[in-house]
């Protein structure tokens, strides 16, 4: 067995690592700080931090076109970085890794560059209701551009796919299927694979938005045999402003530009231009070249501990969460999938989740109200938003407890509590 992997059932405790991160020693509002908003970015390791900081100290200068030696040092650091995101998702070719801000640059490349020059009317966009806005909105902007349909895969009441659907809406004319790893909204963990290949089956290309996965479980494109592959760096210890789109190689190369300008051309005239080969045409201007020497260093600090115990340290503080909270009344989870990650979305009954993420917030508790970037899953249940609690490996028993009392807390104060 791999040094990394965690047999079945196992409970791992890694909140030992909470003392690599600075600002979970500050506390909030006079009290311990309980960071429970993971999916929305997880905190940085001091590793994560001085490799920004060391990039600007000793190796800030721009990349590709220079010949000094500063120049020259920042692009072996980027390119490294670029080789550090291949091996970490197992990619076939260093070629296929294109550096974006996030997620959400990375899925309107694909939407924009590939989908845009390649659907025609009535082609099919098949995507899932538990998307988020990122996983949506681009590809209602393609329909409207091409002509193209969109459908949706329905949930059930847990918050898990209706396969019986996926294989009816599935068909000859479906042309992409985008879909996420995990639900940002529900923790919902889509055995996406077997999707992949029923798609991949009828001619379609596949979208996988991993923004919620590479953090929590290992990711092999290859093994998916997925076409674009999209995360974020701050989603995975790393920075705000940098991300990642995996696509195959062939796919890059016949992709046109979606943005012109410096870095991404070969000739400039004013009667035409030629561009780079892939992933330079996709990388216009000067990118965020600390972030990518800073995320590759997240990488190699998850990939320290492990992901695999990083997922099950997660899974026992989900289950412990989880059965404090249902032993609450008036309390209601929403997405309770056979497989989830380390989300906790819920509903307190008379209590708006806004009103109570600001209460838990008094108490040093911060999780995240509302949306989350997935109307229609709050539409399917017919409630406004939730409090969401996401867990990441920092994360320990007194968190979950802080969680369950502030939300006690809430109740008593709004009369909920009999």
């Amino acid at each position: 067995m791999n040094m990394n992997e965690v047999p079945a059932g196992a409970a791992v405790d890694l909140s030992a690592h909470a003392a690599d991160f600075p600002i979970l020693s500050r506390p909030v509002r006079g009290k311990r700080l309980a960071y429970l908003d993971n999916a929305a970015t997880t905190q940085k390791p001091e590793v994560v931090i001085e490799a920004e900081r060391r990039f600007y100290r000793e190796s800030n200068a721009n990349i590709h076109r220079g010949v000094h030696w500063l120049s020259q040092h920042a692009t072996d650091l980027y390119e490294g970085a670029r080789e550090r995101v291949r091996s970490f998702l197992n990619a076939a070719r260093v070629e296929e890794i294109v550096f974006t801000r996030g997620t959400t640059e990375s899925i309107n490349l694909v939407a924009q560059s590939w989908a845009r020059n390649t659907l025609q009317p009535g082609d099919e966009i098949l995507i899932t209701a538990m998307e988020h806005h990122s996983n949506i909105v681009p590809w209602q902007f393609v329909c409207e551009q091409t002509g193209a349909v969109l459908k949706v895969v329905p949930i059930n009441d847990a918050g898990e796919l209706v396969l019986d659907a996926f294989d009816e809406l599935l068909g000859p004319r479906t042309r992409l299927l985008a879909i996420t790893e995990v639900s940002n909204a529900l923790g919902t963990v889509n055995d996406v694979a077997p999707l992949i290949r029923r798609a991949r089956a009828v001619g379609a290309r596949v979208l996988v938005d991993g923004a919620q996965a590479v953090a929590h479980m290992p990711v092999d494109v290859r093994a998916l045999g997925c076409d674009f592959y999209a995360f974020s760096g701050h989603k995975l210890y790393g920075p705000t402003g940098i991300g990642v789109l995996y696509a195959r190689h062939e796919l890059l190369q016949a992709m046109p530009p979606w943005q012109g300008g410096g870095s991404m051309i070969e000739t400039v005239s004013f009667e035409r231009s030629t561009f780079a080969p892939a992933p330079q045409r996709f990388e216009a201007g000067t990118p965020h070249i600390a972030g990518a020497v800073a995320l590759a260093t997240a990488i190699d600090y998850v990939l320290e501990i492990g992901l695999e115990r990083i997922g099950a340290h997660e899974h026992a503080l989900l289950a412990r969460a989880t059965a404090a909270v249902q032993a609450l009344p008036g309390v209601r989870i929403i997405g309770t999938a056979a497989h989830k990650a380390g989300v906790l979305s819920l509903v307190v009954d008379g209590i708006h989740p806004h009103d109570l993420g600001t209460i838990l917030d008094a108490d040093g508790v911060a999780i995240r109200a509302g949306h989350h970037c997935a109307m229609p899953v709050m539409t399917r249940y017919g409630i406004p938003g939730t409090a969401r609690a996401s867990f990441a490996l920092y994360n320990n028993d007194e968190d979950v407890d802080a969680l369950v009392r502030a939300i006690r807390k809430a109740q008593d104060m709004f009369g909920g509590r009999r």
